[in-house]
């Protein structure tokens, strides 16, 4: 169940003089996407009134990363919005950034994180109301389907999630699914969690950050299926958007201090 003291933590108005938040989106030609990325920057600036939000893309949308950093000073900070760190976070961002020739402190990914869990509830509670009760959750087996990755580590980043929501919310089991890389897929964990004694229904969550083609992927795959719940993408979630904003400003504090500990 999602903890409500999570999504309503009051607006903390920007300290004067606090570096601008570039926002990094993947980018997609789905529209849906840009809109959820744009519904995400508005729940940043309420939750923080005055902070200078950009936004920039790698692919697909507009505007991209040299037409935004242009504008923006050097203090700025560059906040992925990215799951895990895979081949989009070590490189596509930082060659994006020294093409531009921008030298900007860059944020880790949001992932590991409890609000990630947070918002993955949220959704499954939006998609299934009875989730919330610990006596179903006993009951239900869960689906992560992440996009995947060529990188192994991300995969055990994932995986690793998977493992900590079961350990901490009581699900029967949860199981790894993938609409892009190699493993199993939406059917096949769908499958094996029906194979398993202690499971009564089944629900798909997306561990994806907004709408387009891998999302419509794994829900056309859980309809297949026969899925019992099909939980909603994460953004524009208000976890996400404290999550961001947790990443900021960790990076913040260490570019600050990052003089004074060489000095």
């Amino acid at each position: 169940m999602t903890d409500r003291r999570l999504s309503a933590a009051p607006a903390t108005p920007v300290a004067a003089g606090s570096p601008a938040l570039l926002l990094i989106a993947h980018g997609s030609r789905d529209p849906r996407h840009a809109a959820a990325v744009a519904a995400l920057v508005s729940r940043l600036r309420r939750l923080r009134p005055g902070l200078d939000v950009a936004t920039a893309y790698l692919d697909h949308c507009a505007p991209r990363i040299p037409q935004v950093t242009a504008r923006l000073d050097r203090s700025a900070i560059a906040v992925p919005l990215l799951l895990n760190r895979a081949f989009h976070a070590k490189h596509d961002i930082p060659a994006a950034l020294r093409a531009a020739g921008a030298t900007l402190p860059v944020a880790e990914v949001l992932g590991p994180s409890p609000l990630l869990l947070a918002a993955l509830d949220r959704r499954l509670a939006e998609a299934a109301p009875e989730l919330a009760s610990p006596a179903v959750r006993a009951r239900t087996g869960l689906v992560l389907a992440a996009a995947g990755s060529s990188d192994p580590a991300a995969d055990a980043a994932t995986r690793a999630v998977a493992a900590e929501w079961r350990r901490t919310r009581g699900w029967a089991a949860v199981e790894v699914a993938y609409a892009s890389a190699d493993g199993p897929r939406v059917p096949d964990a769908v499958a094996a969690l029906r194979r398993t004694r202690a499971v009564d229904r089944v629900a798909v969550s997306p561990y994806l950050l907004a709408p387009g083609l891998l999302p419509d992927r794994i829900a056309e795959a859980a309809t297949g299926a026969a899925a019992d719940h099909l939980a909603d993408v994460l953004a524009p979630t208000p976890e996400l958007a404290r999550l961001l904003l947790t990443r900021y400003d960790e990076t913040r504090t260490t570019a600050e201090t990052a003089p004074a500990l060489t000095a």
